[in-house]
This record gives C-alpha cells, sequence and structure tokens, in this order.
C-alpha cells in the first residue's frame, strides 16, 4: 500500500474497489473505494472498516503501520455491510479494541455479528481521548441509516462523516486536488442523487447544526471515494443546494419506445423546450440508466415522462424509472407525461 497520510498519525487504510459496477442498484461505472481511517496516539483508532471481501486487504494495509493488536478503538460509524462487514475478522486480531458506536449501531452490530464485543455506545457532543487528539462525535440518524454518526478529529479539524460527502469513484488518487474537479463533483451529485436525495430535510438540519456546534471543517474524509481536503466547504455548499432543491432551467426528459412513435414525441418535446432557451436532457431508457436519469432530475425544474403501451400498460421500463424515483421523493418538480398507443392508451392512463 502507498502511505496515504491525512495528517501526522492519521493514514487511510482503506481499499479500491475497481470492478463493482451495480451498487444496490446504483449504477457505479466508475467502481467506488471503502475508506477506513487509523488514527495513532498513545490510543490507537480505527474509522470504520471495509466490505467483508476486502477485509484480508485492509488487515495487510494495517499491518503496514501498526500491528493490529496495538488498536485500542474500533469505530463504527455506519453498520451497513460495505463499512462494517470486515468487523469480525478486524476485532479478532484487535483483541483488546471496544468497539464505539451510537445505541442503535450498538443494537444492529450484535443483529449481525453477535453480541461477543465490548461496545460503548456515544451520543452527540460525547468525546474520546486518544492522547493528544480528541475524537467528538455527532449522531447522524438517518444520514442515512439509524445508527449513522460522524466522527470528528478537533485538532486536526478532520470530519469523518461516512456516507456524507461520497463519491462511488475508484482512483489511484486519495485527494480532491488530485483528481479532475469536473469528475469528482459529477459522481459527488449522482451519488447524492441516488442515495441521498429523499433525506433531503435532515441534510440541511444537520448540517445547521454542524455549523452552531462551532466546528470548524479543514478537511473531510468520507466513506466513499475522494477526501475533501484543498476546498471542503464546496461540497457542503453543494449540499445545501441540492437539499434546498435549487435548480437549473432544465427540463429532463424520460422514455421508452417501441416502433419510434413516442420517440418521436420525446424528439417534439425536446426541441419545443430547447428553443425556449431552455436545458434539455433527453434519456432513453434502454440507453440511459436509473442512475444517470436521476442524477439530471437532481438540478431540474421539470421532468417529463413518455411510454408507449404494451398490453394496454406502462412500457415496463417506465414502470421501473418511476418506483426508483418515488422512492427518491425528487422534489419541488413540474412533471408532465405523454405516450403513444394503438388503441386503447393505457400507458398514459397508468
Amino acid at each position: 500500500m502507498v502511505k496515504v497520510q491525512l495528517a501526522e498519525g492519521i493514514n487511510w487504510v482503506g481499499v479500491v474497489d475497481w470492478n463493482i459496477r451495480d451498487f444496490h442498484g446504483y449504477m457505479t461505472r466508475r467502481g467506488t473505494t471503502y475508506n477506513a481511517y487509523l488514527i495513532q496516539d498513545e490510543k490507537t483508532a480505527l474509522v470504520d472498516t471495509v466490505k467483508h471481501t476486502f477485509s484480508n486487504e485492509l488487515l495487510r494495509n494495517i499491518c503496514e503501520i501498526t500491528d493490529p493488536e496495538k488498536i485500542d478503538y474500533i469505530i463504527v460509524n455506519h453498520v451497513e455491510m460495505d463499512h462494517s462487514s470486515s468487523l469480525p475478522v478486524i476485532a479478532k486480531q484487535a483483541k483488546n479494541a471496544a468497539i464505539i458506536a451510537s445505541q442503535r449501531g450498538k443494537d444492529a452490530i450484535i443483529e449481525h455479528y453477535g453480541p461477543d464485543f465490548n461496545i460503548q455506545t456515544v451520543k452527540t457532543g460525547d468525546e474520546l481521548k486518544l492522547g493528544k487528539r480528541t475524537l467528538r462525535f455527532v449522531e447522524a440518524s438517518m444520514l442515512h441509516w439509524p445508527d449513522s454518526i460522524f466522527t470528528y478529529v478537533v485538532e486536526d479539524k478532520i470530519l469523518m462523516p461516512n456516507d456524507a460527502f461520497g463519491q462511488h469513484l475508484a482512483t489511484s488518487e486519495r485527494f480532491d486536488d488530485k483528481v479532475d474537479a469536473h469528475v469528482l463533483m459529477e459522481e459527488a451529485k449522482t451519488y447524492y442523487a441516488n442515495i441521498l436525495m429523499p433525506l433531503a430535510p435532515l441534510i440541511t438540519r444537520k448540517i445547521q447544526e454542524v455549523v452552531q456546534m462551532g466546528i470548524p471543517i479543514a478537511m473531510i474524509a468520507p466513506s466513499h471515494g475522494i477526501i475533501w481536503r484543498s476546498n471542503p466547504s464546496k461540497i457542503i455548499q453543494a449540499y445545501l443546494d441540492w437539499s434546498a432543491g435549487v435548480s437549473k432551467n432544465k427540463v429532463v426528459i424520460v422514455y421508452d419506445t417501441m416502433w419510434g412513435s413516442t420517440d418521436k414525441m420525446a424528439r417534439a418535446i425536446a426541441e419545443g423546450a430547447a428553443s425556449q432557451a431552455v436545458d434539455v436532457k433527453l434519456l432513453k431508457l434502454r440507453a440511459a440508466d436509473l442512475t444517470e436519469a436521476m442524477t439530471e432530475i437532481l438540478d431540474a425544474k421539470a421532468v417529463v415522462v413518455g411510454s408507449p403501451t404494451l398490453n394496454n400498460g406502462m412500457f415496463p421500463t417506465l414502470g421501473s424509472f418511476l418506483t426508483y424515483a418515488t422512492g427518491l421523493k425528487p422534489k419541488g418538480k413540474l412533471w408532465g407525461f405523454f405516450g403513444s398507443y394503438g388503441w386503447g392508451g393505457g400507458a398514459v392512463k397508468g
């Protein structure tokens, strides 16, 4: 492992998943990472683990820096399997380590992995002294699971917010100033749109809460993708804009077609919108995926959905899209529907 240092005594020990392309329905065309961080002081803490298929790689990365038996604390910010399923392997090596989690995190650890762990619970404002360094915890329930917490390294002003501010982006670089800025923000937007969009009100409140706590942030080290060190305020502002529903003068046309009629209608709508200086995104669902569609919808003012009629109902790809979109709850959009048919017209009625 190439050593990746966030600050003296704080190292990235995570893994890169270059080949994953489907993250429970989210199309990860650029792969992802599972980030974990080792903090060494008088006491040593490991913040998060990784997906179980990479547990041996995580263990090797830790061993290149320290003996796992010297780990005193394992911080579990979030119990979803991509961040905690290596916990049994790591805990077996870090025999004396206490597990730090929220109360709901403790319950979830026991449910997933059994009761044989020394688990200490924390809540907002609680602190853990490692020596010269202090870890402060912030509860972040439903961002995006009930158990979620943020870990903040007080002296270094580093926020480790697990799934918040992340991206599914596999690269050999670890920091925002070392990758293409456009690609980074594109993947951050995709991540927000397809995972965090339904939680917009909670996101706004949590960011405001952190600001009111007077927590200065010099670096954001999420659990997926790139670490924000050059300008963390950029992604914070983006989250505030996205959660507030800030939109562009843009319409997204999502459709599918059987024999070309719905395609002609979609193109006519696109031409009409473009003639009024509206930014148009035309997405045929057998050429684009649901992940791309929701990313474009995030900052659009309007969404227009078109379907041909099949068996007196909606075409299956549109049914899948509407189910996916309903779960993500995009707010403040103007919706329109159109379709084609031979005799019954069931698609638009559906």
